[in-house]
């Protein structure tokens, strides 16, 4: 194998692209996305990612196994660069970097490439705010056993580094869609799949709804829940029960209480 490169500057245009690929409006005119992190890079390969190029820093490691990753992905075709420690420190976003940093190109899918079975169990999301919150629910989608998870009307990058810190990586195997709300209640409705809505402004309560069956759970954003369009137009309104002061939970949590109410159902059926 090549000796890579190895950049010490930190003004190489290598690494300010890097550091440019923080911001949404520079990944989007590049139509690329980083990847940081050995389980991360190890989960885009896993599921068939193909890195254009990857970054190290072997000041960084943090184990014995990266060197077989490096392999790996150079053997997809990933260009490999070596940095300095102070180059590295200055490309990554974590606090504690493990020496690993990957650019891929974005993708989309539409929601017709969702493959649903016979008893679909979807996960619709609306203008999550918060990346964290947004990695999270991609995690507990991954957990639950969805078929797929759709950002409506998105407010946050999908493709924010820390959606794929926050999502570990599951960003690249769950079954992720982004489309507006009427399209997705179209489709929803074409395969007759009920829409099963969360509020707090309801009476019925998730444990005493029936979750079974060819299902969607929509969930809100953060500040506003959800929208009038999706009360509106959801076959069923449910809430969780709130017994102390706050009126709700963080979404990620409401979202992880949801689905795995659905799932206790739906095994026990």
């Amino acid at each position: 194998m090549a000796v890579p490169e190895k950049i010490t500057s930190l003004q190489n245009p290598r690494v300010k692209q890097l550091v440019r690929l923080r911001e949404r409006r520079e990944r989007d005119e590049m139509g690329l996305f980083l990847i940081e992190g050995y389980r991360e890079v190890r989960r885009a390969l896993e599921a068939g990612m193909r890195p254009k190029e990857l970054y190290f820093a072997t000041d960084w490691f943090l184990g014995e196994n990266e060197s077989a990753l490096l392999e790996q992905a150079r053997q997809t075709g990933a260009q490999l660069c070596e940095l300095s420690k102070e180059a590295f420190a200055k490309c990554s976003y974590r606090d504690r970097p493990d020496g690993l940093l990957a650019v891929a190109a974005q993708w989309r899918r539409s929601l017709a490439e969702l493959a649903l079975g016979p008893q679909p169990f979807l996960l619709v999301v609306e203008a999550i705010e918060k990346p964290g919150n947004l990695g999270t629910i991609l995690r507990s989608a991954d957990a639950a056993g969805v078929d797929g998870v759709i950002v409506c009307d998105p407010v946050t990058d999908i493709f924010n580094p820390n959606v794929v810190r926050s999502s570990t990586g599951v960003l690249f195997s769950m079954p992720l869609v982004v489309a507006g709300g009427a399209a997705v209640l179209a489709f929803l409705q074409e395969r007759g799949i009920r829409v099963v809505a969360t509020t707090p402004d309801t009476e019925k309560i998730y444990t005493q709804a029936d979750l079974r069956g060819p299902l969607a759970i929509v969930m809100g954003s953060e500040q506003y829940g959800l929208s009038q369009f999706w009360l509106k137009e959801s076959n069923l309104l449910i809430r969780i029960p709130m017994a102390g002061q706050a009126d709700s939970l963080n979404v990620a949590m409401a979202t992880i209480i949801t689905l795995f109410e659905a799932v206790r159902q739906r095994n026990a059926s």
